[in-house]
């Protein structure tokens, strides 16, 4: 099991406007994104867990608060701090696994009891009947990269299976 909290974790522009359903963003809005995001950055984990073969990206509750506290001043920067902590989780996912970039998502595993307690183990905290995580902010995937939409979990109720965007293959051995 390796944890570690990247400090050099890039900033893509392009993904964050595609979270936040935007085309442009001011230059004030920006400076507060990108101190946000060197704010929160000590609040990213990434762990890569070998058994259960999974690779884990969180961000604390802190983050999940400032989110919140942010929707009492005003909902549309607690909607752009919503897209910046997604955004992060991605960036994450996207620098440990670069594929997934190119597949357009991060494939969901069967979600287990032991899957469960084995995140629970790597400090994610999950619900107490170890079924789901208890972070908002969340992306757990199977590492190393075994496919994308063909093996996920979501299969039947994803958004992204309705659209024409699913460029993914699975790869040999990894059927479902």
């Amino acid at each position: 099991m390796s944890h570690q909290t990247n400090t050099a974790l890039y900033f893509d522009m392009e993904l964050f406007l595609h979270n936040a359903r935007e085309t442009r963003i001011q230059g004030q809005e920006l400076e507060l994104l990108l101190t946000r995001w060197a704010d929160w950055l000590p609040s990213l984990h990434i762990q890569k867990l070998p058994e259960p073969g999974v690779l884990a990206v969180w961000l604390d509750e802190s983050v999940e608060k400032a989110v919140d506290d942010a929707w009492k001043e005003s909902p549309s920067r607690s909607f752009m701090l919503n897209a910046l902590a997604q955004t992060m989780c991605m960036c994450a996912v996207h620098e440990a696994i670069p594929e997934i970039e190119d597949a357009g998502c991060a494939p969901s595993p069967l979600f287990s009891v032991s899957l469960g307690n084995a995140l629970n183990r790597a400090g994610l905290p999950c619900a107490p009947d170890g079924l789901t995580v208890a972070r908002r902010y969340a992306v757990i995937t199977p590492y190393p990269f075994k496919g994308g939409c063909e093996i996920c979990a979501l299969q039947g109720n994803c958004p992204q299976q309705k659209s024409d965007k699913n460029f993914s293959v699975t790869l040999p051995g990894h059927e479902q």
